[in-house]
């Protein structure tokens, strides 16, 4: 049976930020020969499918400058040092859309780009929205706009491109085949 495993024999920090680091890994492959890898770290990330009573699903829209483009996503953020995917879950829905939650089902948790970067990013549902008097201040260079949309016009946006990032993609893929919102 074939080892896959590489081992490191040098890493080289290029960039710590805010987000992510990166760094360059020197790395014996399996058949001995030594390759580089340009590796993004990042602390993980939460996403949240929050469905109205009325069967709607709240998005958030907002500016993605990697991409020079506004994109219509599920709320989703960082994990912070220390905290868990639950607590940030509701965390990132209070502050993105004003809503909050005592009802969260994990649904599933994946890496987001495995061919460079170790970001897990986990995902939750509920369907049990109530909406904040006083919503918590959101991140400070965050603009955000809110858009509730049926399962079936999700369903056509992605179609358009309207919808167009992983996460999202997953999380109408995932209502649809649950057949919990109609």
């Amino acid at each position: 049976m074939q080892s896959f495993f590489e081992k490191t024999t040098k890493t080289k920090p290029i960039f710590k930020g805010k987000v992510v680091q990166l760094q360059v890994d020197d790395v014996e492959l399996p058949n001995g020969e030594m390759a580089k890898r340009e590796i993004i770290r990042h602390p993980g990330a939460v996403a949240v499918i929050p469905v109205t009573k009325e069967g709607k699903i709240v998005f958030v829209k907002q500016y993605r400058k990697p991409l020079e483009k506004v994109l219509i996503e599920i709320p989703a953020g960082k994990l912070e040092s220390g905290e868990a995917p639950e607590k940030t879950a509701v965390r990132e829905l209070e502050e993105e859309t004003g809503f909050t939650t005592n009802d969260l089902t994990f649904v599933t948790s994946f890496y987001t780009s495995p061919g460079f970067a170790d970001e897990l990013m986990y995902i939750y549902l509920t369907t049990e929205l109530e909406a904040l008097e006083q919503p918590p201040a959101g991140d400070e260079d965050e603009f955000i706009e809110l858009i509730e949309l049926t399962l079936e016009e999700a369903k056509q946006y992605v179609k358009e491109n309207k919808i167009h990032d992983a996460k999202t993609n997953f999380a109408i893929l995932y209502l649809e085949m649950l057949e919990c919102v109609k």
